[in-house]
């Protein structure tokens, strides 16, 4: 190896063991939202510091003109008709999925899985074919994010 390139991976080592540079660590900031750090394949923290209400997650998950996740999971909701089956059963999803977890895949499942067909959530950068009223606007608010994840972890 040259010299220059061992220089540079020796500075990359050396700050990867201080924690200062992480490969899997990656801050995401979309100027017109909140930011947030992916560590790991979570989101570890909030997106507003304020805890989510599972009622009102609950509500966002059944609303076919807002989260529309029933349009895709099947979920223990009484009462719903027509649940997709495109996604897995969400069933006990809040026993083996931490809150982080599953903030990241409402968020923006394509940083797990990029062939995914799961929506993102939480991003406004980067899309095609967005109608014009959508256009700048994620669809569902970092709050409402907060909430769908709050009610996903009562699912044990």
């Amino acid at each position: 190896m040259c010299e220059p390139r061992r220089s540079i991976a020796a500075a990359i080592f050396a700050l990867l063991c201080m924690g200062i540079a992480s490969a899997s660590t990656t801050v995401v900031h979309d100027t017109t939202l909140v930011p947030y750090t992916v560590v790991n394949g979570t989101i570890p923290r909030s997106l507003t510091g304020v805890p989510g209400n599972p009622a009102t997650g609950l509500a966002i998950v059944k609303n076919r003109k807002l989260g529309n996740c029933i349009a895709c999971h099947s979920m223990p909701i009484a009462k719903e008709a027509f649940p997709g089956n495109v996604g897995p059963n969400l069933k006990g999803v809040g026993g083996y999925l931490s809150v982080a977890q599953l903030r990241l895949r409402i968020v923006n499942a394509k940083l797990i899985n990029p062939d995914t067909i799961m929506p993102a959530y939480y991003r406004v950068a980067g899309l095609t074919d967005v109608a014009k009223k959508f256009v700048g606007k994620p669809i569902l608010t970092a709050q409402q994010v907060e909430d769908v994840v709050a009610y996903l972890s009562t699912l044990k």
